[in-house]
């Protein structure tokens, strides 16, 4: 009996199937869950957490500002025709120092001066880039504003201005007053939101312009740049909280946007989705080697389990299970083959067909156990008394047969006559049955014209005329 793998195959494609299938649908699922919680979860409380944030660093500026704004002092210096500018400069100086400001300043409208801590830096002008926003603060109606802008007096470095206009009784601006800070915290704070947690962060003004950006990190000008953006772009520019999606070369990109009144800017929260479900692709390639690990594994328990079984079905299949030796139809299968190399090599092959004398009686008297015993020595006694080339086999009830390889009939006959004697003299067959135990022998030699039904009915016909002879004795045919 030949052991078929196709069984295992289909259990292990089976088995593979299901596990990848269930690996696919969890990836998948957790996919879209990471998705979802990117979405409506992680970039809306970053972006709220950042608002908050930058409030935090505005608010005590802000107060500083104002309270600046209403100090009678510099009401009544702005009135008294700014006569003595070392003491702005040590009030500015003071307010600096004391609140750790990048700077402090006061413009007056009547004289167009610029004052900080290191003195008066610039004079108001119509045609000064340095000017522009203090004319626009004049018209404006507000009282107060925040500005984030460069000013070549204090360097190269972006700055947050908190500008707040000075009042006098009538309620007349008599100028400007403030507080700037390094926007190098929101750099840092940008920086952070990066790192730890893989987000871009910066801000854009109402064309889509990027303001304010981690240096040396954000490549991005405009996001019109973008086409997906552009297109976007008038959507984008709107106030409240909103997330929106893009690809650009292949990647996805969650992105989510805020309007910061106070700065008059787009808070800009963006998100690479691949780095977040980076690790659920991971987990999702580690599952299928894994899957396909334990397949292999189940698939080799399989087929060790199988062929074990396959082998002891395929011994049941073709032995007997009492004496162990091959059955009926093992012996026919070796004969028929047997024959067809006689065929070809002209080999000469010899049968001997056995049964035990008065077995029945044995059995009926003596019992099964005991006629088992019998059986089953006997089946020793054969297998010792013949070479390991010859074929012995158990044909059925208390019947064995005898394949001799290369041997004629007269070399048949002497090999019977051997194990008819041995059979005799056995004192332990004789101990089992409590009498003695003989076997009747048939002997027949294979022809050139014979097949497996020719040759099995003459060595048949010849154990008949033995047992008819008088039994315990070989009769050749």
């Amino acid at each position: 009996m030949r052991f078929n793998y196709r069984i295992v195959f289909i259990i292990t494609a089976l088995v593979f199937t299901l596990s990848a299938t269930l690996t696919i649908i969890n990836y998948l699922t957790s996919m879209e869950t990471t998705r979802e919680q990117l979405k409506n979860s992680a970039l809306p409380l970053t972006i709220d957490n950042i608002y908050t944030e930058i409030q935090k660093n505005i608010i005590e500026p802000n107060l500083i500002a104002s309270m600046m704004a209403h100090d009678t002092f510099l009401i009544d210096w702005l009135s008294d025709e700014e006569d003595d500018v070392q003491q702005i400069v040590r009030y500015l100086e003071t307010i600096q120092n004391k609140y750790q400001m990048f700077t402090a300043f006061l413009v007056s409208d009547k004289s167009g001066s610029y004052y900080s801590a290191k003195g008066m830096l610039d004079k108001i002008d119509e045609k000064s880039p340095n000017s522009q926003w203090y004319l626009d603060f004049q018209k404006a109606p507000e009282l107060n504003e925040i500005n984030i802008d460069y000013n070549t007096n204090m360097g190269s470095e972006l700055i947050m201005f908190i500008n707040h206009k000075i009042l006098n009784d009538d309620y007349h601006m008599i100028g400007a007053t403030g507080v700037g800070l390094k926007t190098s915290y929101i750099n840092d704070m940008l920086k952070v939101f990066r790192q730890r947690y893989q987000f871009s962060v910066y801000f854009v003004d109402v064309n889509g312009k990027v303001v304010i950006a981690e240096q040396n990190v954000q490549k991005l000008n405009n996001l019109s740049d973008i086409p997906e953006l552009a297109n976007q772009l008038s959507d984008i520019i709107g106030k409240g909280s909103q997330v929106f999606e893009y690809t650009q070369a292949g990647e996805a990109f969650l992105l989510n946007r805020k309007y910061i009144d106070e700065l008059d800017l787009y808070l800009i929260v963006e998100a690479k989705v691949n780095n977040f479900t980076q690790a659920a692709e991971e987990t999702f390639y580690l599952n299928i080697l894994l899957s396909a690990i334990i397949t292999l594994l189940i698939s080799f328990i399989i087929v060790l389990y199988v062929r074990k079984i396959h082998l002891k079905l395929d011994k049941l299949a073709s032995h007997d299970d009492l004496t162990d030796l091959p059955n009926r139809r093992c012996f026919h299968e070796e004969l028929a083959k047997l024959l067809l190399l006689k065929e070809r090599n002209n080999s000469k092959l010899s049968l001997i067909f056995i049964d035990i004398d008065n077995f029945k009686y044995v059995n009926d008297t003596k019992g099964h156990d005991v006629g088992d015993k019998v059986l089953i020595s006997l089946a020793k006694i054969l297998n010792s008394n013949v070479r390991k080339s010859d074929f012995v086999a158990r044909w059925g009830g208390e019947e064995f047969i005898i394949l001799l390889i290369d041997s004629d009939i007269n070399q048949a006959q002497i090999i019977a006559e051997q194990l008819r004697s041995q059979v005799a003299q056995s004192n332990q067959l004789a101990q089992y049955a409590q009498q003695q135990v003989t076997i009747s022998l048939g002997v027949t030699s294979a022809t050139e014209k014979d097949n497996v039904d020719t040759i099995l009915k003459r060595a048949d016909l010849a154990l008949y005329k033995a047992k008819s002879a008088g039994k315990n004795c070989i009769v050749s045919s």
